[in-house]
């Protein structure tokens, strides 16, 4: 992996399903808890949104869960590799539209839930305010933004126990240590995850009130803000 330069393109898109799976603490739990969460939040005639839908594994897994209702799902993805990745996977479905596009681009219309599952964190910090505020705006009152991020710690003993303990997961995961220190390395500059707070800060500016942890492992966490 080439120092301070991961892509979400070309030979990772086929593999990218396999290798989250072992990177990401309790990333299939976490399809299956934001499924349940549709329930309260989409009904016949909403619009759902994820935001860097990759290879389009989280929106299958919700599309599924309500197949009774009649919901529009909308995946958004920069990168064109996993949108062409994600439409020849979803293709069976009728009510899923998987488009290529830069979020701060896109003119969002209005929704009753919105996903950003492990994506922000890869957004520059610059203009993540900026797209905040776009999520909050487009959501109809009671609408859900459910935003899943890795987090820093409160301070530098909580990251340096957090480091290890993730160190250790990767570990466990059969990663080797070569491997660990190259995706670090390549993934400098490029994963830029903020603190609990911080997120919660975003959140509270785009003009959330109502937010609440809905997971936590180590260093990742899944929020619920509801407009």
């Amino acid at each position: 992996m080439t120092n301070a330069n991961w892509k979400f393109s070309g030979d990772i898109v086929k593999n990218f399903d396999s290798h989250i799976l072992s990177s990401v603490p309790l990333y299939t739990e976490g399809h299956r808890l934001i499924s349940n969460l549709s329930d309260f939040f989409l009904a016949d005639n909403s619009i759902c949104y994820e935001l860097g839908c990759s290879t389009g594994s989280l929106l299958e897994s919700i599309i599924e869960h309500n197949s009774h209702k009649k919901v529009k799902f909308i995946g958004v993805e920069i990168e064109q590799d996993m949108v062409d990745y994600a439409n020849e996977k979803l293709n069976k479905y009728d009510n899923i539209e998987i488009i290529c596009e830069d979020i701060l681009n896109l003119d969002l219309q209005k929704s009753d839930m919105i996903i950003s599952y492990y994506t922000m964190q890869f957004i520059k910090p610059r203009v993540r305010q900026i797209i905040f505020d776009k999520i909050y705006d487009s959501l109809n009152w009671g609408g859900a933004f459910i935003l899943f991020e890795k987090v820093r710690g409160a301070d530098a003993r909580f990251q340096d126990i957090s480091t290890a303990l993730y160190t250790d997961f990767k570990i466990d995961q059969g990663f080797t240590k070569e491997e660990i220190l190259d995706k670090t390395r390549s993934l400098k500059g490029v994963l830029e995850p903020f603190s609990t707070q911080g997120n919660l800060d975003l959140l509270q500016r785009a003009g959330f009130i109502d937010i609440t942890s809905v997971m936590k492992y180590i260093c990742f966490e899944g929020f619920l803000a509801i407009k």
